[in-house]
């Protein structure tokens, strides 16, 4: 049976597709997680964080297969952020939002600091996070039957989206439109190929067990929680690429 893919590209000068984090620092892998991407087009639709539901059907429906078109290289970056019990901060929306009050001004984490200045109460947090620099990727995506958005409205999403995108992190702004197009193929892997490109790849392992690597990613989340967990059995493998 032939499906409909769409053909996304991240690429960006960094970009960050968040492995297990691990203290205070933030891994990045080098393909996308069901999860990220799950977040993205949500972004470009427009819907709120809150709104589990929506994020899990999105999820459970979604079907992919990624490559990498040009491997970038890891950097690493230190922040230092001073933040303020209740502090207001700005939106792409226009509205301040006030960060929450928590146990974590009181009790800090390892590596952050807590502090009291004029009656208000401060925390310095310390982490590093890792970036790809210069990474090119090529996702095609289709979506299992089931309630939500179909793929038309995620391509018109993705051409006109409600806030504005980024990949993996708010810094990472694309360089490039996401949307690059259609494609018609059978399985994930048959729409990677269809690109033409070589370069190492990702699919689900349902699509045959071929020459590769199968193992178990732990990409995705669970959204009614707010954490992640669960795997999904991939193959990882070189194609050759060429002619389309």
């Amino acid at each position: 049976m032939t499906h409909r893919w769409l053909h996304l590209r991240l690429s960006a000068p960094l970009m960050a597709f968040g492995g297990v984090a691990i203290d205070h620092v933030g891994h990045t892998r080098d393909f996308p997680s069901a999860s990220m991407l799950t977040g993205l087009l949500a972004n470009a639709l427009g819907w709120r964080r809150e709104e589990a539901e929506r994020h899990q059907a999105l999820q459970d429906r979604l079907v992919f297969a990624a490559l990498i078109a040009r491997q970038g290289r890891v950097l690493t970056d230190g922040q230092n952020a001073r933040l303020y019990e209740a502090e207001p901060g700005w939106t792409t929306s226009g509205v301040p939002e006030t960060r929450n009050s928590g146990p974590s001004y009181s009790n800090p984490p390892v590596r952050n600091q807590v502090g009291n200045q004029a009656g208000r109460k401060w925390m310095t947090h310390r982490r590093r996070r890792d970036y790809l620099v210069d990474h090119d990727c090529r996702v095609v995506l289709r979506l299992e039957p089931g309630e939500g958005p179909e793929l038309d409205a995620l391509a018109r999403a993705l051409e006109r989206p409600a806030r504005p995108l980024f990949i993996g992190r708010k810094p990472c702004l694309p360089a490039a439109p996401l949307l690059q197009g259609w494609l018609n193929a059978s399985t994930a892997r048959a729409a990677i190929e269809t690109l033409g490109l070589a370069g190492r790849a990702l699919w689900p392992s349902t699509d045959g067990e071929a020459d590769g690597t199968v193992r178990d990613l732990q990409d995705l989340r669970n959204w009614r929680s707010g954490l992640h967990g669960g795997s999904r059995r991939v193959i990882e493998a070189e194609i050759a690429g060429g002619a389309s």
